[in-house]
């Protein structure tokens, strides 16, 4: 008799927690869904304002001109190597 009871037990716990979690898991799915869209939202502004303080740091005035210029490398090394002509063997 103790056996029935186990088994009809656990098969009554398998059921009912078959149906409470498709009752319940969209609210589940949904509260972290939000939770995240939060998340990535305030990342967004974070990033969103960071973008806007750079803007207005580095904002040039109307009419101002500037020259970025390469700086020129003139300190080429000419002793590399040694060139060695050869000749292909057959």
């Amino acid at each position: 008799m103790g056996i029935l009871k186990t088994i009809l037990f656990i098969l009554l716990f398998y059921y009912g927690y078959k149906i409470v979690s498709r009752l319940f898991a969209p609210m589940i799915m949904r509260y972290f869904s939000k939770k995240v869209q939060e998340k990535f939202g305030a990342q967004f502004k974070d990033f969103a304002n960071q973008q806007k303080q750079q803007k207005q740091q580095t904002k040039e005035k109307e009419g101002e001109i500037t020259i970025d210029k390469m700086p020129q490398n003139s300190t080429s090394n000419k002793n590399v190597g040694e060139y060695v002509d050869y000749e292909e063997v057959d």
